[in-house]
């Protein structure tokens, strides 16, 4: 069980890791998240995290970065979603709308707006095994993709039915919106990403919307923009 003091100082690692993509420091730490204790203080809680597993070392870096657990604790305890704004709702649904009783282009409009939103890889699958994917471009402006073999891995996941639909099935939490994180995705060379992906219901179809990324993506934006598209192609695909 994590102090509060440890909860407060994990949260501000992660908020900063996932900005700067660079291992977080506690002298970092002291002088811009205006905390009320030491760097030495700092650095003997960072410790205690890193036993945990709550952090890990970067051989290059006295830095420290967040662990898949740190993630996950993140997401349970510690995350306030953040509300997904009008004008990207409008947005949204204006691109689904003219297509909405074409299901397969309205899939790719969902894809294409997902991806505008989150600036990260979309996903969507039917359940008689096709795939649309859009923002591919958007991979490689994350550092953890540039490694070829990741990114690889990565887009490969576009024409890979079975493999996503593994992948799904990972998911153990029966909330609307389903994340896995590193190592619970189970892909070789995906063990810095993350997924985060809805299932939906619309008509006679049925499959899943969702978001790849560095396990560092931002949750609090991402999950909000998956939930409204998922309830979006429900709507839509119910309406004929």
């Amino acid at each position: 069980m994590l102090t509060e003091r440890q909860l407060q100082l994990l949260s501000a690692i992660i908020g900063e890791y996932i900005e700067s993509c660079e291992p977080v420091g506690s002298q970092v730490l002291v002088n811009k998240y205006k905390l009320k204790y030491s760097a030495a203080t700092v650095r003997n809680e960072m410790a205690r995290l890193l036993e945990d597993g709550f952090l890990e070392m970067v051989h290059t870096s006295s830095g420290r970065v967040p662990t898949s657990m740190a993630y996950r604790l993140f997401l349970s305890e510690l995350m306030e979603e953040e509300e997904l704004p009008v004008l990207q709702e409008v947005a949204i649904k204006q691109k689904l709308w003219p297509n909405r009783f074409e299901f397969e282009k309205m899939l790719k409009q969902a894809s294409i707006a997902l991806s505008d939103i989150t600036k990260e890889l979309a996903l969507a699958t039917t359940d008689d095994g096709h795939i649309v994917s859009a923002g591919a471009v958007h991979v490689l402006d994350n550092r953890e993709f540039w490694d070829i073999n990741v990114a690889k891995s990565a887009l490969h996941l576009t024409d890979r039915y079975e493999l996503l639909e593994q992948i799904f099935n990972k998911a153990l939490d029966d909330s609307e919106v389903k994340c896995l994180i590193g190592e619970e995705l189970g892909v070789s060379k995906l063990e810095s990403c993350g997924l985060v992906f809805a299932p939906y219901e619309s008509g006679n179809k049925s499959g899943y919307i969702a978001v790849l990324g560095p396990a560092r993506m931002r949750y609090q934006k991402v999950i909000p923009a998956v939930r409204y598209t998922k309830n979006l192609i429900e709507e839509l695909g119910n309406s004929w």
